[in-house]
This record gives structure tokens, sequence and C-alpha cells, in this order.
């Protein structure tokens, strides 16, 4: 299978090495200035017991080349506008895509730009992040890519990339219905990124404090409320995770979006906290604590758009 992986940092590069030792014709289309950093060094990844060391093979925008049976679009949102344009020249009449943004607004832009046949609908479990020398460090076990046609029918291109990502090491179970379960990540993925970024701490610094587990139970109920009026309501076992992940003391867990508020970076703010608030509007679920967590991010995008990290 011709793969190519839309970025190399700690999420595309993590699954695109994967795929790359275990033989797969993969490439990586990077910026410039990713890869200067990986002709020097190679793709690296480290952690929980596991060691790749691999020399990528890196395209550029303009140079992609094409078209490509499978590519995982791995960039942040505040990417997604960009890398649409770039992977069109990637894009056949046979070529899968499978996004692992979180959220699910960018579905409609990836089937406005690409067309609906091209996408299905992804999601990635994975604990990774870009080390101070960019090698990506893995910080617990998941290494998990669900994916699935948008419409929840049986589909042999799901199936053949379902058993190419299993070859590799990457656990892909089926998947009745891939948007509920983008659903139901994204339940998680903002819980988790409300409560670390309302509080400025790690998810047990925030529950070592009266109040922080309350504020976790408080934040879940206000998520699961919009995916079950928005006709995914969250299974027992997705919610049991959710609870235990932000209820863990001693937890040193944060989520992206939170590194790179502390590190005065822009997030992806928009696409996973005010998207949701708005839907709950329109479903006329009440979220004053989501409300709150997206004001809040929304002031510091302001601020960096301002020139004032």
């Amino acid at each position: 299978m011709r793969i190519l992986t839309v970025g190399a940092g700690a999420v595309g590069g993590f699954f695109g090495a994967r795929l790359a030792t275990a033989g797969q014709d993969v490439s990586f289309l990077v910026r410039p200035a990713r890869a200067k950093a990986l002709e020097a060094r190679g793709l690296r990844v480290v952690g929980q017991g596991e060691e790749l060391d691999l020399t990528p093979r890196l395209v550029t925008a303009g140079a992609v080349g094409g078209p490509y049976d499978l590519v995982l679009l791995s960039v942040k949102a505040t990417a997604l506008r960009t890398a649409l344009a770039d992977i069109e020249p990637a894009i056949g009449p046979d070529t899968a895509v499978v996004p692992l943004l979180n959220g699910v607004a960018h579905l409609d832009a990836l089937v406005a730009r690409l067309g609906a046949g091209a996408v299905l609908g992804g999601v990635a479990k994975v604990v990774t992040t870009l080390n101070g020398d960019g090698d990506i460090l893995r910080m617990a076990p998941p290494a998990v890519i669900l994916t699935g046609e948008l419409d929840a029918r049986p589909s042999a291109r799901v199936d053949s990339i379902r058993g190419v990502l299993a070859e590799a090491g990457i656990d892909s179970p089926a998947t009745e219905d891939i948007v509920a379960a983008m659903w139901h990540k994204w339940v998680f993925i903002s819980t988790l990124v409300a409560l670390t970024c309302l509080m400025r701490g790690t998810v047990g610094e925030v529950n070592a404090v009266p109040g922080g587990a309350a504020l976790a139970a408080a934040l879940i109920s206000e998520t699961t409320a919009v995916a079950e009026a928005a006709g995914h309501p969250v299974t027992d076992a997705e919610l049991a995770f959710t609870t235990s992940t932000v209820t863990t003391p001693g937890s040193p867990l944060t989520p992206s979006l939170y590194r790179d508020l502390v590190a005065g970076a822009p997030t992806e703010a928009d696409h996973v906290l005010t998207d949701l608030t708005l839907r709950a509007r329109a479903l006329g679920v009440a979220t004053p604590l989501l409300d709150l967590a997206a004001l809040q991010l929304r002031v510091h995008e302001h601020r960096l758009a301002a020139g004032r990290p």
C-alpha cells in the first residue's frame, strides 16, 4: 500500500514510523523546517520500550507525487486549510483519506474539498510528544487507529486499511459507527482540555485540591450531554475510561492543547471547544463550564494575534 502521512510530528510521525518499519511504502509530507530536522537526525521513536530509527522518505508541498492508496492526515486543525491544498495532488480515484484530528468539523471541509468518496472517519488513540531533540516520545501504551466509512456501511477498503495497520502493530478494531467513535473521542479530549486549561495544571494537580474531582465530573456531564443530544450517546465503557483518566490522583497527564497554551503557542481551541459549545447551543444544551474554558482560550488566541504572547 502506498501511504502518505501528512505531518511527521508526535502523531503522524509515530504511526508513519510504525508503518514504514513494517515494510509499507510510506512518504511523509512535511514543512521545510521539519524536513531539515529529519534529514539531519532521522525519524526516531523512543519510550515505552520501543526504539525506532529510520531515514524517512520526505516530500514537501508542490512535490507530493501521487496518487496514494492511503493518506493519513495528522496535522493540527490550525493547519488544515493549508494541508488540504497540499494533498490534492495526492488524491486519485481510489485514494482513502483517514483524518486523525479531534472533533468532527474537519469532515465537512474534507468532503467539500476532496469529495465524499475519498473521506473516511478516523480516530487516533496515542500518547506521544516531541522531546527536546525532536524525537517522538511515547508516554503511554495505546497505539490505536479506528476508521470506517462515514455512512457506517461495510467496506472492503476499510478492511484492507485495518489489516495494514494491524501488521504494523497498530490496533485497529472494527468500528460499527466511526462518526460516533469520533464524538466519543471528542468528549474525552474536550473534557481533558477544559479541565487542565481552566485550572492550569495536570490531571493530578487538579485532583489534589478540594473541588478538583467535582469539576472533572461536572465537565463530563456537559460534554456527554452534548454528544447525547447530537445522537451519539457515550457508552458505559467510554464514560468509565474518561472518568478514570480525568480523576486519577497524581496523574501527570496533560493534552497537547494545554502544552501549546502554556508555551504561548496557537491552539486548536476553536476546533475542540468552540465548535462543541456552538453545537451545544444549537441543540439546546447548557455548557457553562465549557463556555468558560472556550472563552479563556479565545482570550489567549486574541493576545497572540495582537502580538502579546
